[in-house]
């Protein structure tokens, strides 16, 4: 497959492997509503951030949108979008690297960009996700009427759209737009409700669907050239029979088949989005200048309906979804009103001034945006965090601070690269593919001594919880011998130094 080539390319497809394991403090002060909820904001880094959620969120999320800086050359308040193009590609092929490892394998990553970098985020979005995992690039008419400033004005950005897994992926249906269900009528007065009717014929030739059709209205009728009926005969005589054929008003018409209002479970989507359906940056402006007044907005918002329209098709209630350039918040702000469970990250003070500023109004009942059509009445919560101290230091040594369940999340990913979901309460950390995986560490056998309980010893192993089969056990050191060990089926790890810092 063709690769994209660019001056430090080897330096940026090695540079997730160096980011550092950071922690993620929670800030109660920040935080807004439910105490319980899952739903996160992250101030930092988005690099360090997403390397910090692998050991939690790791093919859990499963709807990835962002809208990444667009390399315009332009200046912002909030963002330097002045990237050179080399200087660009860095900045985004680690960041896709961790975002697939975040995606579930039947989740989408929706990416939304302009004719600037477009055509080379295809290409290394085709490396990092696969090429057989794109599924579409979507044009948004982002604009209401042409620049007259310039001769060819861009009427449209992109939203590239690939799977972790497109043999899995189940996109959902829209519901009818109202100029859709107008198409709707009744005018033979079907008990059954409006309907429209299609064409009764299929491209090709069939033997068993070459028969004649007789009208109620007595005119006669073959397939036409090329082409035969849309069904078998005993198929059509079962739809004749329950008036769900239609030969027009006079009985005499080709024949066609009723489709019911009634039973329509939605129409798929297409790769043009017309602004008339999911908003234009007009209407994403007025949202935002009304939520924080014109002196305080932020440059570059999306309007609410397109990103609807995007989790409209990739998710269902209560799925995860994640943001890692959040902006004004305008992702997570909408996944709260549709009741998705969403992570949103952002550097910089407008985490604060914007993203929570905002998702408090939401929280709290604001009407803007999408809320009259999803039925918004407030209500949820978010937990605010903070990137806070890598788990290893330079030299590959445990942070003194970090506690056992961070470790633990830690060493349960590196070894089986699945999110941890135990409760840090317990030396055993699960078992994944048979095996299971322990930690002696910090006081978590109850010795509260300096290193209390992290040496792996005889009555040690006879107080940990029971597996039949092969262990993984870490710990400061081991008094076993290799017998031993070897009868037990135990591998010994020693911390730290058997543990991936990276």
């Amino acid at each position: 497959m063709p690769i994209l080539h660019w001056l430090n390319r080897e330096e940026s497809i090695k540079e997730t492997a160096r980011v550092p394991y950071r922690l993620l403090k929670a800030d109660p002060k920040l935080s807004y509503g439910d105490e319980s909820s899952e739903n996160m904001l992250i101030q930092g880094d988005n690099l360090d951030a997403l390397k910090a959620l692998l050991p939690y969120y790791a093919g859990k999320v499963k709807c990835i949108f962002i809208d990444p800086p667009y390399n315009t050359k332009s200046a912002f308040e909030h963002y330097d979008d002045n990237l050179e193009h080399t200087k660009w590609l860095e900045m985004m092929y680690p960041r896709l690297e961790l975002l697939r490892e975040l995606l579930s394998e039947d989740g989408s990553i929706w990416v939304t960009i302009d004719d600037n970098e477009a055509h080379y985020l295809k290409v290394i979005m085709d490396e990092i996700f696969g090429r057989k995992n794109f599924v579409a690039n979507v044009l948004w008419q982002k604009r209401t009427s042409p620049d007259a400033r310039i001769q060819l004005g861009a009427a449209h950005d992109h939203v590239i759209v690939y799977g972790k897994d497109t043999q899995k992926i189940t996109f959902n249906k829209l519901n009818l737009s109202q100029d859709q269900a107008k198409n709707y009528k009744n005018p033979d007065n079907d008990p059954n409700g409006p309907w429209v009717s299609t064409d009764f014929t299929a491209q090709g030739w069939r033997p068993n669907q070459m028969y004649k059709i007789v009208t109620p209205g007595g005119a006669e009728y073959e397939p036409p050239p090329g082409r035969c009926w849309g069904n078998i005969e005993p198929e059509f005589k079962r739809l004749l029979s329950e008036d769900r054929m239609w030969f027009g008003k006079d009985g005499k018409g080709r024949p066609r088949v009723k489709n019911y209002l009634s039973e329509n479970s939605g129409v798929s989507s297409w790769t043009w989005w017309v602004n008339g359906e999911v908003g234009h940056n007009q209407e994403a402006k007025k949202e935002i200048n009304t939520l924080f007044g014109a002196d305080n907005a932020f440059d570059t918002p999306k309007p609410e309906r397109l990103i609807q329209r995007s989790l409209q098709i990739a998710t269902d209630e209560n799925d995860l979804v994640l943001d890692s350039f959040l902006g004004s918040g305008t992702t997570s702000a909408v996944a709260h009103k549709m009741n998705r469970r969403y992570i949103g990250i952002e550097m910089g003070e407008h985490a604060k001034t914007h993203c929570a500023a905002r998702l408090q109004k939401v929280i709290d009942g604001e009407q803007g945006g999408i809320s009259k059509d999803v039925n918004w009445q407030g209500g949820g919560g978010f937990r605010f965090y903070h990137l806070g101290e890598a788990i290893f230091d330079e030299d590959g040594h445990i942070n003194p601070d970090i506690k056992f369940p961070h470790l633990a999340a830690h060493i349960w990913f590196s070894e089986t690269r699945t999110p941890y979901t135990g409760k840090g309460n317990s030396p055993l950390l699960g078992i994944h593919n048979g095996v299971a995986y322990y930690l002696l560490y910090n006081g978590i056998l109850g010795d509260k001594r300096v290193n209390g309980g992290n040496v792996l010893t005889s009555k040690i192993l006879d107080g940990l919880p029971e597996h039949p089969g092969p262990k993984v056990i870490y710990g400061e050191t081991s008094r076993l011998g290799p017998a031993r060990l070897l009868e037990g089926q135990i591998t010994f790890k020693q911390t730290p130094y058997d543990i991936k810092a990276r």
